[in-house]
Formats: structure tokens, sequence, C-alpha cells
């Protein structure tokens, strides 16, 4: 894959604001390049642009180099950097699958980028040769998301492949959801992929929603571009070193992803017995899906008493559907108590 035919033009030709910690690698005992305040430490000094012990600690984990890893504001910063670097407005499009996660569809109105939906299977599997077909020569990213995002499914591997293969832009994956789908990640492939973008984030299984950090795995040539086009300091200092302290943490994480798992199993089979649930989907996410009579009625009667879902009844393919996150043993029970109300 030859980059340079994809990025624009004004992007190739831009010449990146260079942030004063940018020009200096090292330990350092007096700063006089920032304008900064000198009092008030530690917080008076930026924070490093490019996150360089985090993106370390993140690569052993990940079994990567830190050249291959993007930190964002989120998986939505990589998401809009991916349109602003490679997406003439008003000139490319890009191809994605029905339904999804919605910020594929608002970066892309944002940045003025058709988009070229392509409907699921009824049993919520997708087809490779049914996006290429929407694809054209002004295509340049394809977005998927795996497990998807509302059905909870982990979309086919080997469909997957053959779409990043037979795909001239760049194929993006959406793994936000994979640590409660183990062993699915495509990271693996990164290196055979020059074309591959892979999304993760630290807002699920890692519970750091709060911190907002998301990642970005790429070929370093990729990489590159979005650290061009990046603010300068977008990841701030508060959020770098609460993510080391808490990406220590491994033990715990795979904890709570073993026990959301089981109490994902176990909501699933509580659900299906009630006479207004109609189907519970399977789900390789921390969230099910659930088909029910008179969903919306359903929904406003557990928002009366403090508990929250999503109603997604609205979105295509999931008529009458209400998005249910797994939550601790006791929310759980607290939402069943709630619909044995309604029998």
């Amino acid at each position: 894959m030859e980059i340079d035919k994809l990025i624009r033009t004004n992007i190739k030709n831009l010449r990146p604001y260079s942030s004063a910690r940018d020009e200096y690698t090292g330990e350092a005992m007096v700063f006089l390049d920032a304008n900064e305040n000198p009092f008030n430490e530690p917080y008076n000094r930026y924070p490093d642009p490019l996150q360089r012990k985090v993106k370390e600690k993140i690569a052993a984990i990940k079994g990567c180099e830190p050249s291959h890893i993007f930190l964002g504001n989120g998986s939505d910063e990589p998401i809009d950097l991916l349109f602003r670097a490679f997406c003439e407005p008003g000139h490319d499009n890009m191809v994605t699958i029905d339904p999804t996660y919605g910020m594929y569809q608002v970066s892309a109105d944002i940045n003025d980028v058709e988009v070229r939906k392509v409907k699921l299977n009824p049993d919520y599997s997708f087809s490779a040769d049914a996006l290429l077909e929407q694809a054209d020569d002004q295509t340049k990213l394809i977005f998927i998301c795996s497990p998807n995002n509302p059905t909870g499914n982990l979309l086919d591997k080997s469909e997957t492949i053959k779409l990043i293969q037979s795909f001239s832009g760049l194929v993006i994956v959406d793994e936000a959801y994979i640590d409660f789908a183990p062993g699915a990640s495509l990271l693996t492939k990164l290196n055979q992929h020059e074309n591959l973008v892979i999304l993760q984030t630290f807002s699920k299984a890692w519970g750091m929603a709060g911190i907002r950090l998301g990642m970005a795995f790429a070929s370093p040539e990729i990489i590159r571009i979005f650290n061009r086009i990046k603010y300068p300091y977008n990841i701030n200092m508060l959020t770098q070193q609460k993510a080391l302290e808490l990406i220590e943490q491994v033990a715990d994480k795979n904890q709570w992803v073993d026990l959301l798992i089981d109490e994902r199993k176990k909501l699933a089979a509580e659900l299906i017995n009630f006479p207004f649930v109609v189907k519970v989907f399977p789900s390789d996410a921390n969230f099910l899906l659930v088909k029910m009579h008179d969903a919306r009625g359903i929904y406003e009667f557990l928002v009366e008493n403090g508990i929250i879902v999503r109603d997604r009844s609205k979105v295509v393919l999931c008529d009458d559907s209400l998005r249910i996150t797994v939550g601790s043993t006791e929310e759980n029970r607290i939402l069943l108590e709630k619909l044995n109300e309604l029998i």
C-alpha cells in the first residue's frame, strides 16, 4: 500500500506545529523553553506530547512496538483524525456496516465525507464482498466494529481478513469490546497488513472511561501521520499519570473481565424468562441486546425507577430492542427485580 496515494495533499504538505517538548528527549533540570510558570509543580509543566512512558507500558502488554501506537482522547480522536488525514471533504467517501457505532457517521458528517452503509445480515453477520461492492475510487476508509455495537457479536475473522486484503484503502477495525472476546483481536495481524488500523480503549474492560484514553494501532507510517495533525498536547498529564498507575493492575482487569462474562451469562439466562422478552442476542461484549414487546415502554419504566439502559428501537435491525450493559451482581439484581414488577 502506498500511503502517499491515500493521504490528503494538504496533509502531505503540512508543516506540523513543533511544541517545545517535541524538540528534545531525555531528562532536563531546568525548563526555560515553553513559557511555563515555574511554580506549582508538577502541574505547571506541559505533558509529554508523545506519551512515551505510557506507550512503553502498553506495548509490553499488547506485544507490539511503541511506534505502532497512537493515544487519543478516547477512540473518538483517532476516528476523527482518520477522516482529517485521508478524506477530501465533499469528494471522498467511507463504507461501514449498519448498525454500528454512531461516531463513524458523526465524524464523517463533521468532515463532509459521504457515508455508505451496508446492512448486516439478519443474524448480524457481514459480508466482505457486500462492503467492497459499495467501494469505489473515492472510498478511502472502511469501518467495522468487532464485537459490534449495538449488536454485541464478534464479526467473522476470515471475512475481516478478506476485506483487508481486498481493499486498497484503510480498513479500521474497532475493538473497543475485544477483551470480552478473548483471543479474538487482530493485533497479531498488524505487521502483515499495512492498511489495517485497530482501535481499542481503556474505557471498557479497564474501567477507565473517566480518564478518556483510546488507542490506535497501525503501521509506524500511519502513526506518524496522526502525530503530525493531532493537537500538540492531546493527552493531559493527569490522564497519563493515572494510566501509568492503572495499567499495572492487569490482574484486576482480567478478574473484572471474567466476572462480567460470568454475569453476562447469568443475566442473559434470567432475561429470556420474562414473558415480554422476545430474544436475548448472543454477545461477545459487556452488554446484551434484548428484543422486547413494548421496548420503549419498558425503557421509560426503568428510567422512572432510576435504571438507565439504552433504547435502540429506532436503529436498523434492532426494532423493539434495548441495549443493557452488564453491571455488577448487585446492579443486575436491581434490574431484574424491577423488571419482575412488570409481570
